[in-house]
């Protein structure tokens, strides 16, 4: 039998689409996007917290070398609870909505501080792993009782339509949005598969880092958090 030994990597860089608005000096912007012409995608908001990925061993933010801090405390507890419910080779990755960052998030608006939004499995034998299909990350969040971000657009790829959607974005709530195929991908393929658009002014650079802010995205009550954590 062929063992999955679940490596860590860390999470693709999401490239930017056109009409993207905060366009920082280390990012990627796609200069057209007929990549998607013709295909069925689902287009999510885009939250604002620290990327973070969860596999039966480990969790890591996603700077593989990140050390543990406050911030981690509360991912921590729920992976402790939820490890030995993920599949070895699968990677289970999300957005870490527990310290603030440019928004906060009240209590009201929150199901969790940890909103899954893709899910990886390693291939035996091959450095690649693959991003499942859409309708499977759901089904595994239903399963982990893991709140997903909000579905802004579910469809044919129609520009027109995510411009409305990016103009019509409240933006003291909403860092922007993520587009992505419905169906899965391999790793090599993210750059074709996955884009971003993000609002203006979303990163002050004179701003105090959100670590040393210190600063809880509410006070979530034991009823909102996933059943195995009690």
């Amino acid at each position: 039998m062929n063992t999955i030994k679940t490596s860590k990597k860390k999470y693709p860089k999401t490239y930017h689409v056109p009409w993207s608005l905060a366009i920082q000096s280390d990012d990627k912007m796609f200069k057209s996007m007929s990549h998607f012409h013709g295909k069925f995608i689902v287009v999510t908001e885009k939250l604002d917290g620290e990327n973070t990925t969860l596999s039966s061993t480990y969790y890591h933010a996603r700077s593989l070398d990140s050390t543990f801090n406050w911030t981690r405390s509360w991912v921590a507890t729920m992976h402790a609870c939820l490890k030995l419910d993920i599949p070895e080779g699968m990677k289970l990755v999300g957005e870490n909505l527990f310290a603030k960052h440019a928004i906060e998030y009240p209590d009201y608006s929150l199901e969790g501080y940890f909103y899954l939004f893709s899910i990886w499995e390693d291939i035996v034998g091959s450095e690649e792993d693959y991003c499942l299909d859409y309708d499977d990350i759901v089904s595994y969040a239903n399963l982990f009782d893991l709140p997903m971000p909000k579905v802004l657009y579910r469809g044919i790829y129609d520009e027109v339509a995510l411009k409305k959607i990016a103009s019509e974005l409240d933006t003291t709530r909403s860092e922007g949005y993520v587009i992505r195929t419905e169906e899965g991908f391999m790793r090599s393929e993210f750059t074709k598969c996955v884009a971003k658009f993000v609002r203006a002014n979303h990163v002050q650079d004179n701003s105090e880092h959100w670590l040393k802010k210190a600063v809880q995205n509410g006070k979530l009550q034991p009823n909102v958090r996933p059943s195995y954590m009690g």
